[in-house]
């Protein structure tokens, strides 16, 4: 072995294994960063390793564990989630990235229209990818570009599920919209 690299791994912080249920520790030494953004309408401050996914720091370090871990690729749309208002898989966003910003879960669209319309219409199976599912819808519904069921499967695409509720899905949007519609007008 070059003694270079003999010297850099002696020199090395033993990897460092965490409980369940929390965070590893930045094995590298380096510190970790302060990181405060506002979380279903409440402050959230943590300390991160940089590395560290929106997703995990929502699951594991803050206990909100209705954002699924699907793919942990970005392909799968299970890990949906708001911050500042537009949609974004938690899986590919750094939990860094969201400093001083207002991140949504599907713990905090409790009671929204899609919700409800989701259930009325079935628009679950499993029930894996059902958060990210309402998370997209309630930014489709939010949006409100989408009308047709066309335009709503493909602004919802980017959820995926594998049980295949596709057109009690589009029939859930569709319901919540005018649901919406009934609620504003009230």
């Amino acid at each position: 072995m070059d003694p270079s690299r003999r010297e850099f791994l002696d020199q090395a912080a033993p990897a460092q294994v965490a409980p369940v249920g929390e965070a590893a520790p930045y094995a590298s030494g380096g510190e970790q960063d302060a990181l405060v953004f506002s979380v279903n309408g409440r402050e959230a401050a943590l300390r991160v390793d940089p590395r560290v996914t929106l997703l995990d720091a929502l699951r594991e370090r803050l206990g909100l564990t209705g954002t699924k871990k699907g793919c942990d690729r970005g392909q799968c749309g299970a890990c949906t989630v708001h911050v500042d208002g537009r949609r974004v898989l938690s899986c590919l966003t750094l939990a860094v990235a969201v400093r001083g910003k207002r991140v949504t879960t599907i713990e905090g669209v409790r009671g929204h229209p899609v919700q409800r319309a989701f259930v009325e219409c079935d628009g679950f199976q499993c029930g894996f990818c059902t958060p990210g599912q309402i998370m997209s819808a309630v930014a489709v519904v939010d949006e409100g570009r989408a009308t047709t069921g066309e335009e709503i499967r493909e602004a919802m695409s980017g959820n995926i599920c594998r049980c295949g509720a596709y057109p009690n899905i589009v029939d859930a949007v569709r319901a919540a919209m005018s649901q919406d519609v009934r609620d504003a007008a009230l």
